[in-house]
C-alpha cells in the first residue's frame, strides 16, 4: 500500500489571493502531493490548506510553503479574529494510509529542525508530537498570541524545540505536530451577538464555563480547595469551541474544533448547537465545514438523521451525504460541494484512471463490447453480484417503508445497509479483476533476452495469475454473503417484492458462477500446485453452497408467486 499522510497547515493570511497562491503553488511545486483543499476566510484572516502525500514529500512541500509564508506575511501587521501567533500558525501531520504514529511523529520532528535551522522560526511539537507533555495543547502553547510571545518565548518552560529563543517579529512563531484527524466546523446562529454565541460554545465545550456566586458570566467565580475555578463541564466531549461575529455573513458562529470524531461526530455537534440555541431563544440557521472532512463523518451523519425521521439507513453514500448536507445547512452560506470537501472524493478526483463502477450503463457496455479483453467475464460477474446486492437491499428498504410494519423497521434498515456494503465491495472489485487481468499482461510484457530476465518474468507471471486468481475468488465469497440477505427477505420481505428476490438471487448465482469460470482459467495456468488445490476447494465449497442456498430461496420465492 502507497504510504499517505495528511498535512493541514494554517497561514495568517485569508485576504490576499495573490500571497495564498503563492505560497500553495509551492506545495504543488513537490512530486508526489496533492493539494485537496484551500479554504481562506476574510473575518479570520487565515487559510486552512490541506495536502496529502507520502512522508517525504509531505515534509518537503510543508517546508517551502512555511519559508514562503515567511517571506510574504508580515505578522506585524497581521490582525484577525482568529487566535494566532505565526506566519504558519501551526502545521499538523495526520496519517492516513499505512503510515503509523511513530512514522508521523518522525515527519513533524524533521520539519520543525529544518523551519528552525533554516529559517530561524521557533517552533513548538504539540499533541502526539509533544516533547513536553504541558505543551501538547496548542491553545496553552498560543496563549497570549503573537503579541504576547515575545515576553513569553524568555520564560524557561517556554523555550522552543526547534529554532532560535528570540521571538521574530515578522515570522512569529509555528506550531508543528501529529495529531488525530480534526474537524473545524462552525455552526451558524440568528444572531450577531458574540456574546451570545459564546452562551453556546460553552454550554457545548467539553471545558464549559468557570461557575459563579449568582450564575451570570460576569458573577464572582467559585473556588474549590485548592483555590482553583470551578467548571461547570459542557455537553460534548472532544469540543473546543468560542463564539465570534463573521463580517462577510453579517452572522455570529459557534465556532468548533472537533479532535475526536468517533466520540463526538458531525451530528452530534450540530445538535447540541440546536439544543442550546433553542433553550436560549436562538435558532441554528445551518452550519459550515473549514477545510475537508472525512467521508465517514458526513455518511454517518446521514444515517443519523434517516434514524431520526424513523427511515430506513439502508441507503447509497451519495444519498446520505446529501442528507446530512441538507440537515446540517452545511450549504446555508456557500455552496458545499463533495467532490471538493470530503478527502476520500478529492483524492479519487486527483487519480488519472477511469473507474468502471463509475461508467453509466451504456458506457460500461460499451466499454466491455469493445475489441479490448478488459473488462471481460471476471468484471461483469462482479457486476451481477452487486446487482443481487443491490435487489436484495431494494426489497429490504420497500419492506422498511411498508405501512403498517414500523415495529419492523430496525430490522430491515439493517438488512438494507448489510447491502449497501456488499454492493459497494463487489462494485470495487468490477475494477480490481481488470487491475488484476492488466497485471497479467504487464507480466507478460517484461523482457526475456537474458537468463536472468527470462526468470524474472517468468516469477512476475506466476505471482500476477496467482492475484487474477485470487480476486474473482475473493468476488464468489463476497457474493455468497448476499444469501442470507436474500433468503430473509424471501421469507419476511414485502411479498410484493417476491419476485425481485427472485432476480437477486438468479444475479448472485451467476456471479458465482461466473467468477469460478475465472478462478478456473487463472488456476490452469499456475505452476504452484499447492496453490492450485487450495484455491480450487475453496472455489468448490462455495459453489456446492451457492447451488443449495440458491435452490432454497427459488423454493420460496415459488410458494409466494403461485
Amino acid at each position: 500500500m502507497q504510504k499517505l499522510i495528511e498535512c493541514v497547515p494554517n497561514f495568517s493570511e485569508g485576504r490576499d489571493q495573490n500571497v495564498i497562491r503563492q505560497i500553495t503553488d509551492m506545495i504543488e511545486s513537490v512530486d508526489g502531493v496533492s493539494l485537496l483543499d484551500v479554504d481562506p476566510g476574510a473575518s479570520t484572516n487565515r487559510t486552512v490548506v490541506t495536502f496529502v502525500g507520502g512522508p517525504d514529500a509531505a515534509v518537503e512541500a510543508a517546508f517551502r510553503a512555511i519559508k514562503k509564508a515567511s517571506e510574504l506575511i508580515d505578522m506585524h501587521k497581521h490582525k484577525g479574529a482568529h487566535p494566532r501567533m505565526g506566519a504558519t500558525d501551526v502545521c499538523p501531520f495526520i496519517p492516513v494510509s499505512n503510515v503509523s504514529w511513530d512514522e508521523a511523529i518522525a515527519c513533524a520532528n524533521r520539519l520543525g529542525q529544518r523551519v528552525g535551522d533554516e529559517l530561524k522560526i521557533p517552533v513548538y511539537l504539540y499533541e502526539k508530537a509533544a516533547k513536553n507533555e504541558a505543551r501538547s495543547n496548542l491553545s496553552i502553547i498560543r496563549a497570549g498570541e503573537y503579541e504576547g510571545f515575545f515576553e513569553k518565548i524568555r520564560q524557561p518552560e517556554w523555550k522552543p524545540d526547534f529554532g532560535p529563543e528570540i521571538f521574530s517579529e515578522k515570522s512569529g512563531a509555528t506550531v508543528i505536530g501529529v495529531r488525530d484527524f480534526l474537524v473545524a466546523y462552525n455552526v451558524n446562529l440568528n444572531t450577531k451577538s458574540v456574546r451570545r454565541a459564546n452562551s453556546v460554545a460553552f454550554d457545548v465545550r467539553e471545558q464549559g464555563r468557570v461557575q459563579t456566586e449568582d450564575g451570570t458570566p460576569w458573577g464572582k467565580p467559585l473556588l474549590d480547595a485548592n483555590s482553583e475555578p470551578i467548571r461547570i463541564p459542557g455537553m460534548l466531549t472532544h469540543v473546543k469551541a468560542i463564539g465570534w461575529f463573521v463580517k462577510e455573513y453579517g452572522i455570529a458562529q459557534v465556532s468548533m474544533n472537533l479532535t475526536n470524531i468517533e466520540e463526538t461526530p458531525l451530528h452530534a455537534a450540530f445538535d447540541a448547537c440546536c439544543e442550546s440555541a433553542a433553550r436560549r431563544g436562538l435558532r441554528v440557521t445551518g452550519s459550515e465545514i473549514v477545510g475537508m472532512v472525512p467521508k465517514k463523518s458526513l455518511v454517518d451523519a446521514g444515517r443519523y438523521f434517516l434514524r431520526k425521521q424513523k427511515w430506513s439507513e439502508g441507503v447509497a453514500d451519495e444519498e446520505l451525504i446529501d442528507i446530512a448536507i441538507r440537515s446540517m445547512g452545511l450549504s446555508e452560506l456557500k455552496p458545499f460541494y463533495p467532490k471538493e470537501k470530503v478527502i476520500e472524493f478529492k483524492i479519487e478526483s486527483a487519480e488519472p484512471k477511469r473507474s468502471l463502477a463509475k461508467m453509466n450503463l451504456r458506457e460500461f457496455c460499451n466499454e466491455t463490447l469493445s475489441d479490448s479483453p478488459a473488462p471481460g467475464g471476471g468484471s461483469v460477474a462482479a457486476l451481477m453480484g452487486a446487482l443481487g446486492a443491490s435487489l436484495g437491499g431494494m426489497v429490504a428498504n420497500l419492506s422498511a417503508g411498508k405501512r403498517g410494519w414500523d415495529d419492523k423497521l430496525e430490522y430491515f434498515s439493517n438488512s438494507a445497509v448489510k447491502a449497501q456494503q456488499l454492493k459497494d465491495e463487489l462494485l470495487s472489485l468490477v475494477d480490481e479483476d481488470t487491475a488484476a487481468f492488466n497485471k497479467v499482461m504487464d507480466a507478460f510484457a517484461l523482457p526475456k533476452e537474458s537468463a536472468e530476465e527470462k526468470a524474472a518474468r517468468s516469477t512476475a507471471i506466476e505471482q500476477a495469475t496467482k492475484y487474477a486468481a485470487e480476486v474473482p475468488l475473493k468476488v464468489m465469497e463476497t457474493a455468497s454473503k448476499s444469501y442470507e440477505l436474500l433468503t430473509e427477505m424471501a421469507e419476511k420481505g414485502n411479498p410484493a417484492s417476491a419476485s425481485d428476490v427472485g432476480v437477486g438471487a438468479l444475479a448472485t448465482r451467476a456471479c458465482i458462477e461466473g467468477a469460478a469460470l475465472n478462478v478456473k482459467i487463472n488456476l490452469a495456468q499456475l505452476k504452484d500446485e499447492k496453490f492450485k488445490g487450495a484455491l480450487a476447494q475453496r472455489m468448490r465449497n462455495i459453489s456446492a453452497d451457492s447451488d443449495a442456498q440458491f435452490e432454497n430461496i427459488y423454493q420460496v420465492v415459488g410458494s409466494k408467486l403461485r
